[in-house]
């Protein structure tokens, strides 16, 4: 051991002894004085006794003697007591309280009167120039009169050199002591040490902790951590790959991680919903971005990846704008990758989408309190579809190899299909949805074939490490498969998938960072389109028309507030966009009739002429118009009652440059396990929601200022091209694994070759 590691050793011992010493050296001051006076006590109790032993025996003779007057005998009787070495002095007091006969060694100060000055230890402990002395006074009778009182004083300054043995014994224990159990301490700390530093050892390299150990005892220690450790690991490997001038993930990072991990490997993006819709207006053929956080988090990655989106074609004027193989560039105004659209008849998307996949799994899967239909033919629709989508990758596939990211839970087969038909693809499926307990997935009546599919995936994403637990359990309850915990695998049909959470987030810098009207513009131009005065509170929320998102909830704490605080009846009004979705689907329906219903009563409750505090606008809206309205807002509210990530959030704080504005969240939101110093809330308590948007109205603007800087910076830091950064990197490593485990099986087949 080197110097420098000896030094360092003993720092660390340290840092175990020190506080240790200096606890029993506390206590040690405090247990001093306790036992001073228990000594005390003991001894005070012993001389009482041996008081009443010396009186008992003197008494029926010092009687008779003092009868007789006999004063020579009574000095004698009274000498020959005191050859006891710890009686100091005798005295007799006559019935009147005058003194009559004493020993030489007794002190006047005392006369007949000894228990007047006594000390505070003990009544019968007086503190005298000669020292501590035990004074009692024993009465004696002749007969049945009492004649008088025999005094006995005994020293007590032996008390005081036992008392200070016992201090010093008491301290040469606590000494031992220390250095026994710093010994004892600093020897189990170096050996948990050692085995905490071989833990992380065998992390780092791969290893897993069962191994390295090799005994139960020692793997329990560090199992709890392994898959923490791992998951920090993971988030400083990501940290190191940030330029040293703290620039944050951006496209040409992205860039870089494609051409110098993956080789320039071809991106294949798979989903229901595709990036850019094309619709007839009149003669004219225009593009809508939809109302879609998987959307908005995706399409700055493939332009940053220039790749191929398969997607379902779903707008009315799609098939005019392919080309003869279903493609077309996107975006419009500068295309940059592929839209490859897959075409579905009616009854496959009203099996497959809105029967299948959103009145079954999207209920299942958010616990919304809306019940899960099942039908098989709807299955069999969603099973055609899956299989459609997968002929599509393996037709757009360039090579044996792409790296294809599937995503959502309408493509769940998706990834054993893809294997099937691309045996050496890197598969990253993720889920953008919540996934529930086991209990509750066991509801679905082929749940054991999605859980076959989504095992497929070379890597399996959700957004929070909650919801991979929740399927990793779902997988240990319903499939044979075997699970490595410490290292989030799967091992399922002979092939591993990776089950980790990669938070989504959305592009940074913000879309219309470079167009978009300042703060007080935005603010003038959403006033004068709501007619509404400029001294007004403003709220806004962004949706889609879905009972998951929590908006009936919302007005009603909206509803709740305005009864509790009057006095912003006709000067706060909320705006809520509500895109509409699903509209063919029965429970969509009722759920819009609902939410206007609520809307209507609460204008017609609080109302004024020329006001209402509810502004409901079910319709679509271009992106850049809600990001001014998220602009010209004092707070945003998002409510949902279960939400996999809500991105919502993300985007009004990235709206704020000018560090203004509340944002009150659902802390049923995958964000809410990031952005903390928003206001979050429990959409279901009404009253507790209800506080939160009057604080958010009423909050100081350097409280506002503070709490959107941090999260203005974790949105930055944490972007979309970081969430997709993370997967990749993670493909590129598990990609180099397998080339070089089929190299060494090439290599091993050749040399038996030869060898034959």
């Amino acid at each position: 051991m080197s110097a420098q590691d000896r030094i360092r050793s003993l720092r660390l011992s340290m840092r175990f002894i020190a506080p240790l010493v200096v606890t029993l050296a506390v206590l040690g001051y405090a247990l001093l004085p306790v036992v001073d006076r228990l000594t005390l006590r003991w001894w005070v109790n012993d001389l009482d006794t041996r008081s009443q032993l010396v009186a008992n025996t003197l008494e029926d003779q010092l009687a008779q003697l003092v009868q007789q007057g006999a004063t020579a005998k009574i000095n004698t009787l009274f000498n020959r007591a005191l050859q006891d070495q710890r009686l100091y002095a005798l005295a007799f007091c006559d019935e009147k309280g005058k003194l009559r006969y004493e020993t030489a060694t007794y002190p006047q100060s005392l006369r007949c009167q000894p228990l007047s000055g006594t000390g505070a230890d003990s009544p019968s402990v007086v503190h005298l120039p000669q020292g501590p002395l035990h004074v009692v006074a024993h009465p004696i009778y002749q007969g049945s009169d009492q004649i008088g009182s025999l005094v006995l004083v005994h020293d007590m300054s032996f008390v005081e050199r036992r008392s200070a043995d016992t201090r010093r014994y008491l301290i040469g224990l606590f000494v031992v002591l220390g250095v026994i159990i710093s010994l004892v301490t600093v020897f189990i700390a170096h050996l948990s040490w050692r085995g905490w530093i071989a833990g992380a050892r065998s992390l780092l390299r791969g290893e897993g902790i069962l191994q390295r150990f090799g005994q139960r005892e020692s793997s329990e220690d560090v199992h709890p951590l392994a898959s923490d450790l791992r998951a920090l690991l993971r988030d400083l490997d990501m940290s190191r790959r940030i330029p040293e001038d703290g620039a944050t993930w951006s496209p040409e990072m992205l860039r870089g991680v494609l051409r110098d991990k993956l080789l320039g490997d071809e991106i294949l993006v798979v989903s229901n919903r595709e990036p850019f819709i094309h619709v007839h207006r009149g003669e004219a053929i225009a593009v809508q971005r939809p109302a879609s956080g998987l959307v908005t988090a995706l399409e700055p990655v493939m332009r940053a990846c220039s790749g191929t989106w398969i997607a379902h074609g779903s707008g009315d004027a799609d098939h005019d704008t392919v080309d003869a193989k279903d493609r077309v560039r996107v975006p419009p105004d500068k295309p940059s990758y592929t839209l490859r659209r897959v075409w579905l008849t009616e009854e496959e998307e009203r099996g497959y989408y809105e029967g299948f996949a959103n009145e079954g799994l999207w209920p299942l899967c958010h616990i919304a309190h809306v019940r899960p239909v099942f039908r098989s033919r709807d299955w069999e629709e969603y099973v055609s579809v899956n299989r459609r989508f997968a002929e599509a990758v393996r037709a757009e596939a360039r090579t044996e190899d792409p790296v294809v990211l599937a995503q959502d839970y309408h493509l769940a087969l998706l990834p054993r299909l893809i294997r099937e038909r691309l045996p050496k693809a890197t598969i990253i499926t993720f889920w953008h949805i919540p996934w529930p307990n086991s209990e509750s997935f066991g509801i679905c009546p082929w749940r054991e074939a999605l859980l076959d599919g989504l095992l497929g995936s070379t890597i399996l994403g959700f957004h929070t490490r909650f919801h991979c637990q929740n399927f990793v359990e779902t997988v240990d309850r319903y499939l044979e498969a075997r699970i490595e915990r410490e290292s989030s695998t799967i091992s399922y049909g002979g092939r591993l998938t990776r089950v980790e959470h990669y938070p989504i987030s959305i592009q940074w810098p913000p879309e219309w960072v470079d167009t978009q009207l300042p703060v007080p513009l935005c603010r003038a131009k959403v006033l004068r389109v709501e007619k509404l005065a400029d001294d007004v509170l403003l709220g806004v929320g962004v949706d889609r028309c879905d009972y998951t998102k929590g908006i009936l909830e919302r007005l009603s704490a909206i509803e709740r507030m305005l009864e509790l605080h009057s006095e912003l009846i006709g000067r706060f009004v909320f705006v809520q966009i509500a895109a509409p979705s699903r509209s063919s689907l029965e429970e969509y329906q009722n759920f819009e009739g609902r939410l206007r219903s609520l809307a209507a009563r609460i204008n017609a409750r609080f109302g004024r002429e020329g006001w209402e505090p509810i502004r409901l606008k079910v319709e679509h809206h271009p992106s850049h118009i809600v990001n001014e309205y998220y602009r010209a807002a004092d707070m945003c509210v998002v409510t949902s009652l279960h939400d996999g990530m809500n991105l919502v959030a993300k985007e009004f704080i990235a709206s704020r440059d000018d560090e203004r504005g509340v944002l009150v969240l659902s802390q049923f939101t995958g964000a809410a396990r990031e952005l903390h110093d928003a206001l979050l809330v429990n959409p279901y308590h009404s009253e507790q929601c209800a506080h939160a948007i009057y604080r958010a109205l009423t909050m100081p603007a350097d409280e506002q200022r503070l709490r959107m800087r941090s999260m203005r910076r974790l949105v930055q830091e944490f972007n979309v091209y970081r969430w997709a950064g993370a997967m990749l990197l993670d493909a590129a490593r598990l990609r180099q694994r397998q080339r070089v485990s089929e190299r060494i099986k090439e290599h091993g087949r050749t040399t038996d070759a030869v060898k034959a």
